[in-house]
């Protein structure tokens, strides 16, 4: 894990101008002035693939924006199994405030980089920025959204439709840059293994591998050495989601 000191100017600290989590994310709702006060207290870490961000029932003392890579969120249960329950991806917020402990671990699925912002600078902020407050219900909202569609997904919709319902999930996910309005063909690693992937989807790990190449022989993704996906048409893959 290395850290890396934020650099200021007179507006707007340098590394905020171009993160996706001051765009998109909470950070969003922050002005000029706010976003040098909040950056006083943040720190850039990067944690490699594998990396245990959050265990669970951990106490709480920081939070973070990710800001690039995939995070992995699990559940485990009383007899050690492990279930993967969710993926966050930039610009999304890891923890939940106001809570004394975690109620999930958290775990890097690939290379990513965070923006650590201590507990207390954080809720002290929220309690004098509603706009933040305010933000950060919205992505609490739409995390819940999202939390709903997948069980769609994982109810209704049939071992294919899973599976490209996941990988269209990460193609439209994994680079936050990425403009998805014009966004026609993309190229991704899977940040999962595919015993993850079954795991997500409730599917075994055969049915997965059985409909990644029936997606592969179809032509709707291409696939280079086991990790790195190419999908040439984003709305043919969206079409086989069901």
């Amino acid at each position: 894990m290395t850290d890396r000191k934020d650099i200021h100017n007179s507006e707007v600290p340098v590394l905020c101008q171009s993160c996706e989590a001051r765009h998109r994310g909470i950070c969003g709702a922050l002005d000029p002035e706010q976003l040098v006060e909040l950056a006083k207290h943040t720190r850039q870490v990067h944690q490699d693939s594998g990396s245990e961000l959050v265990a669970d029932s951990e106490e709480i003392s920081s939070f973070a924006n990710v800001t690039r890579g995939v995070v992995k969120l699990t559940k485990m249960l009383a007899d050690g199994r492990q279930q993967v329950i969710g993926l966050q991806f930039a610009p999304d917020f890891l923890g939940r405030p106001f809570a004394e402990e975690s109620k999930l671990s958290a775990e890097a699925a690939s290379d990513v980089n965070l923006c650590k912002i201590p507990r207390k600078a954080l809720e002290g902020m929220m309690k004098k920025s509603p706009e933040l407050e305010h933000r950060l219900l919205m992505q609490t909202l739409k995390e819940l959204d999202e939390a709903r569609e997948w069980m769609v997904t994982l109810g209704r919709k049939t071992a294919s439709e899973k599976v490209a319902s996941f990988l269209f999930m990460i193609a439209t996910n994994i680079d936050p840059t990425i403009n998805l309005d014009e966004m026609t063909s993309t190229e991704f690693e899977l940040p999962l293994t595919r015993v993850d992937i079954a795991d997500f989807l409730g599917l075994t790990v055969e049915t997965v591998s059985r409909q990644l190449t029936k997606l592969r022989k179809d032509g709707v993704i291409q696939i280079e050495h086991n990790r790195n996906f190419i999908v040439p048409n984003v709305e043919r893959l969206e079409l086989r989601c069901g």
